[in-house]
């Protein structure tokens, strides 16, 4: 039998947090504008037919996400973690039956006919609420090998194999790191940490360079090849990551202006979505690329600020997952486009164009936002 949760009594939420995220949205829908009006134009006729997709399938369920999260006490989340998670797991398992929408080579997608739905990003959401309270019921749990240790292994694991087949391993890696911080932040002694990472290290070791998708090709392996001599396939990823760092250097300190961008018209590929960053820098120039970091560290620093205050575990390793998973994907994105690491097809929060994954995030918000009412 569910306990009922006393709800205290509540101060206001934290507007600074609340004004970076409406500055963040709001510069995603402006920069998702001049990326994808051309593109927009070319294939459908209308050239703000992606603005418009990206609002009313994102936006608008993001904003009732949003304000689930932020109305709705966080606490009760964690008295629904396991049918959330267990939803997220039904969800991952619906990719591999006739509901499956393939594109771009992954079964990453649920198509409900009215609708298409990407149960990879809500994973993230269910997976962090889930490890969040199973950590926070118990914190010395979490420095036992027995009772922590291996049943989060065991978890992880799962869900990650679920990501991995279709195929989904950057979403994989970005639920298994965040999950990893969360974890450690619960007390974690250091040698399971390192266990994990070595484990993680291993298991990307074995994907990249011993398995193969159903038509034989080692596209990890490629991917990381490429990354190392782009001349080896310079029409596929090669392309992209040259056409990427042209876009970037191209913008010079300034930026060519906005909506002036060339690279995104033939050029560049996915410039709605992987791309997006590098049609900022080519826009925005240096200035308004850093800018950009600059102002999104800043929300990043306020988020963890929020977890440090949390009232109670539940609370802050919530925030901490959250804010970690935020973090991550933007540093993953960035570094691919820039050339740093290989490209991974993660798209930019609150920026890229995507309606699961902005729903997900504005939902994540909402949650961080009414944990910020209740400090400590």
């Amino acid at each position: 039998m569910i306990k009922k949760i006393r709800i205290p009594k509540s101060s206001s939420p934290d507007f600074v947090f609340l004004g970076f995220l409406i500055v963040i949205i709001i510069f995603g829908l402006v920069i998702l504008t001049s990326a994808s009006s051309d593109l927009a134009k070319t294939e459908t006729g209308d050239s703000m037919y992606f603005l418009k997709h990206q609002i009313t399938n994102g936006l608008s369920v993001g904003i009732i996400g949003f304000l689930i999260g932020y109305f709705l006490y966080y606490r009760v989340w964690e008295k629904i973690s396991i049918p959330l998670l267990v939803l997220g797991i039904i969800l991952l398992c619906l990719v591999f039956t006739p509901l499956v929408d393939v594109q771009k080579g992954g079964a990453r997608w649920v198509d409900f006919k009215v609708f298409k739905f990407q149960p990879g990003e809500f994973i993230k959401l269910a997976f962090l609420v889930y490890l969040s309270a199973w950590v926070g019921k118990n914190q010395e749990r979490s420095k036992s090998f027995i009772s922590g240790f291996i049943p989060f292994s065991l978890l992880v694991g799962a869900v990650m194999i679920l990501l991995i087949l279709q195929p989904a391993t950057s979403t994989a890696a970005l639920v298994f790191f965040s999950s990893l911080i969360t974890y450690f932040i619960a007390g974690a002694k250091p040698k399971f940490f390192i266990g994990m990472i070595l484990i993680g290290v291993v298991s990307l070791g074995v994907l990249i360079f011993g398995v193969k998708n159903e038509s034989g090709e080692n596209y990890r392996l490629k991917r990381v090849t490429t990354f190392l001599h782009p001349e080896s396939d310079p029409l596929g990823k090669g392309w992209h990551i040259n056409q990427a760092l042209n876009a970037i250097g191209s913008g010079g300190v300034f930026g060519v202006g906005f909506g002036k961008s060339t690279s995104k018209l033939h050029f560049l590929p996915e410039p709605i979505g992987d791309s997006i960053f590098a049609v900022i820098a080519e826009e925005l120039g240096f200035i308004g690329a850093i800018g950009f970091l600059i102002f999104f560290l800043a929300f990043l620093w306020r988020g963890f600020r929020i977890a440090t205050r949390a009232p109670d575990s539940f609370g802050k390793y919530l925030v901490v997952g959250f804010m970690s998973i935020l973090g991550l994907q933007t540093f993953v994105n960035i570094a691919a486009i820039s050339g740093v690491i290989p490209l991974t097809g993660v798209p930019l929060p609150f920026v890229s164009y995507g309606g699961t994954a902005l729903a997900v995030f504005l939902t994540m918000a909402g949650i961080i936002a009414n944990v910020s009412k209740y400090k400590r």
